[in-house]
């Protein structure tokens, strides 16, 4: 028989990440069984972290995701779209700053995935915690609440306003502390695609293979510059989405950067730089042209069944909302985020935006409107002026369905 080897198959080393101090009540220590134990009271401790985080991620972006937007503005082969796009989030990003408006009107639905280390002691009711958490917030800020709840025959308002969707894990450790990584998941701003086939997709060698048609067919809808992940392989097709989120939010950053026999995960840094560069090179951009469609990719692989191949996609949108936490023996702690996100605004050369700005008149028959849009590409900015009517896809679909009835537009 041969020897027992036990190897994790995310392997990932600690995160070199900067954290703020929530509070460092609720949290103690007890000796028992010759050991030393924490004790968390989860009806404070675990809620305040997902309170505070959430609201910190509705108006807060990570210093590296700024950096990167700045450097779409420094960039020569940027496009003016793509330029355009970046000083306007950097604009938004100021503007979110302020602790009013979040950044994205969709702030989604949010998600906590979290591990407790085996010597942390909360006395249950973990997840109640955290979703009165994540409630308090929506209830309390200028956060959109997304949610429909599961009925019979119709779908209605959720009546309690905003879950949150709690994945509390055991940590198989040694540990006294527990960590959470929390992120709203809008309508599209972060996607997961269940994919699957028989032979190893994308080798070095081919990578405008699988990943092309898929990556390309996210389209704009999601808002661009992405933070892109592929997961290639997976003891399941759940298990490569639930990689694949991980890898987006960047929580996996720190995995090798090879494998080895016993079938640990790791990145596959050259075949990231190749599917940076085909994104590049599809053309799409920040919106409708350019460059930046993404502003990296994470490619993991995993372990798989030789006789299957699951590949998940996940992209994290230009509202990237990610924090991590951890709550140990010092207190309850999320990750800093940047409060001045002003820093990173350039001192702007309208001329270096490129392109023309076409001026449409909303008020105009639309037939007129029609005309003068069929006159310009995709990719060409516009100003608008008049009435617009904003919504989801499926409200705009419903719209239409009344026109096509006869009935005219809801007045209210």
């Amino acid at each position: 028989m041969p020897t027992f080897e036990f190897q994790p198959i995310l392997d990932a080393h600690p995160h070199d990440t900067p954290y703020r101090l929530i509070t460092a009540d609720h949290v103690s220590t007890v000796e028992a069984a010759g050991r030393s134990f924490v004790t968390v009271e989860a009806a404070e401790a675990s809620r305040a972290s997902p309170r505070e985080a959430m609201r910190d991620i509705a108006h807060f972006l990570r210093p590296g995701h700024l950096a990167q937007l700045k450097k779409i503005l420094d960039d020569p082969e940027a496009s003016g779209n793509d330029r355009f796009v970046a000083l306007d989030l950097l604009k938004n990003a100021g503007i979110a700053a302020g602790g009013i408006l979040p950044m994205c009107q969709d702030t989604g639905t949010a998600i906590v995935m979290g591990k407790k280390g085996q010597f942390v002691i909360t006395g249950g009711g973990d997840e109640e915690a955290i979703a009165r958490g994540v409630y308090e917030t929506y209830a309390t800020s200028n956060l959109r609440y997304s949610q429909l709840a599961a009925l019979v025959d119709v779908q209605g308002g959720q009546h309690r306003r905003q879950p949150a969707g709690a994945d509390r894990a055991l940590r198989d450790q040694r540990a006294t502390s527990t960590s959470s990584c929390s992120w709203p998941r809008a309508g599209l701003g972060q996607q997961e695609l269940p994919l699957s086939r028989d032979q190893e997709p994308a080798q070095p060698a081919e990578p405008d293979g699988l990943p092309r048609a898929k990556v390309r067919s996210l389209g704009t809808a999601a808002c661009p510059p992405y933070h892109l992940a592929v997961v290639i392989g997976g003891t399941s097709a759940e298990y490569a989405l639930k990689t694949a989120k991980l890898a987006s939010a960047r929580y996996l950053d720190e995995l090798p950067g090879e494998g080895n026999k016993l079938g640990r995960g790791f990145r596959d840094r050259s075949l990231e730089a190749d599917v940076l560069a085909m994104t590049q090179r599809i053309g799409v951009g920040a919106q409708f042209g350019g460059k930046y469609f993404c502003h990296d990719v994470r490619v993991i692989r995993l372990p798989r069944h030789g006789a299957s191949c699951p590949v998940g996609i996940a992209v994290s949108c230009s509202a990237d909302r990610q924090c991590l936490g951890k709550i140990t023996r010092g207190g309850v702690w999320i990750e800093q985020l940047e409060r001045d996100p002003a820093r990173y605004l350039p001192e702007p050369d309208p001329q270096e935006l490129g392109g023309a700005v076409v001026k449409i008149d909303l008020t105009r028959p639309m037939a007129e409107v029609r005309a003068e849009l069929s006159r310009h590409p995709i990719k060409t900015r516009l100003s608008l002026t008049g009435p617009l009517i904003v919504a989801r896809d499926i409200a705009h679909a419903k719209l239409k369905e009344r026109l096509d009835r006869g009935e005219g537009l809801p007045s209210t």
